[in-house]
């Protein structure tokens, strides 16, 4: 058992509505809470106590500092401490958004969307790769929408490879960026949350927004420019090396992709897998991973990842057990240090 005196001053905001954030915290780090002014009880095992304590503890600090939560940013603090016990929460929260613009601040929700954000400001390309839910395609739209608001960059350009999931849509009438829109329309959504219906309309008619679709970006060089190549693991090998040469002087270019949600025909290796290998270890270049712990949606959705991500670990056990018995063993022990060497790459510093 542990006692905390807490900073009184948004004390309120820190417990939530009927003490709601007391027991998120109670749930996730399964402990108990009890309550009495400023003062708060911690009993449950004692590494789980340690690890609320702290995790309290630090949520004080802010509130003396004058941080006042919102309504995400507890289960924000609960993630990152759960994920990394020794992360700085004052330096995580206080560290500041990303202005997008003129309608909203974004902040990162895990360490690796924070790992993700700085990528964005300290390399000419980045891609990052992970399931749905995770704010690859929002960050990088938010980041897009800040430069153009600092004039660091003349123009956004979306891109995505017009494959269907799983179903064919036949004719699409229009013109071009009609016919494309649907595939982008996830983009366009970021856009509009950020920035606005009306400027995202104004800034598509005068260019300063263009969706380009895939198949026609070659022999074009985009300079100046921050581009955005959404749904990547649907990209073919040729493709992909075509997309990454399109870069000009003066432009950032953000890769995201899915490689769980693969709709290429079978047989054909997807892009982004082939650029993992080409181009891991260049200089200039870095790749971000997540996971399922970095799903920002329902909660639910995170829970759904996870269990379609043990879900093919067992089948690709079972094809590998057909095969060869040796073979599945060996890569069955092998799988736990291949994740533990992925997460140390996504977090070591470039």
């Amino acid at each position: 058992m542990t006692q905390l005196t807490l900073n009184e001053e948004g004390l309120d905001t820190l417990f939530g509505t009927q003490d709601e954030n007391l027991r998120q915290i109670e749930r996730a780090f399964e402990v108990q809470l009890h309550a009495r002014g400023s003062a708060l009880t911690v009993t449950g095992e004692p590494d789980s106590v340690a690890a609320a304590a702290r995790l309290l503890e630090q949520l004080s600090q802010l509130l003396a500092a004058g941080y006042r939560f919102r309504a995400h940013e507890i289960q924000t603090a609960i993630r990152v401490a759960r994920e990394d016990p020794a992360a700085s929460l004052v330096d995580f929260f206080t560290g500041g958004g990303l202005l997008a613009a003129v309608r909203r601040v974004v902040s990162p929700r895990s360490l690796n969307q924070q790992r993700y954000l700085q990528a964005m400001l300290d390399h000419d390309i980045v891609i990052s790769v992970g399931p749905a839910g995770t704010g690859k395609t929002f960050l990088a739209v938010a980041m897009a929408a800040a430069a153009m608001a600092e004039k660091q960059v003349r123009r956004i350009v979306l891109c995505r490879p017009a494959v269907e999931a799983g179903e064919k849509l036949g004719f699409l009438p229009g013109d071009l960026a009609e016919k494309v829109n649907p595939y982008l329309r996830p983009l366009h959504d970021a856009l509009h949350d950020l920035i606005g219906f009306e400027k995202v309309e104004k800034m598509l008619e005068r260019g300063a927004i263009e969706v380009a679709p895939l198949a026609f970006m070659r022999g074009r060089t985009l300079n100046e420019s921050f581009i955005i190549l959404d749904e990547a693991q649907n990209t073919t090998s040729e493709q992909m090396k075509m997309f990454l040469t399109r870069m000009g002087y003066g432009s950032k270019v953000v890769i995201n992709g899915d490689l769980t949600q693969v709709d290429l025909p079978p047989g054909r290796t997807p892009g982004l897998r082939e650029a993992e290998q080409v181009l891991a270890g260049v200089e200039g270049i870095r790749f971000i991973y997540f996971n399922e712990r970095d799903v920002v949606r329902h909660p639910l959705v995170q829970r759904i990842v996870a269990a379609y991500d043990r879900q093919d670990r067992r089948r690709e056990e079972e094809r590998l057990l057909a095969r060869s018995p040796s073979e599945a063993r060996s890569r069955s022990e092998a799988a736990p240090a291949e994740a533990n060497s992925a997460s140390e790459a996504s977090r070591a510093a470039p």
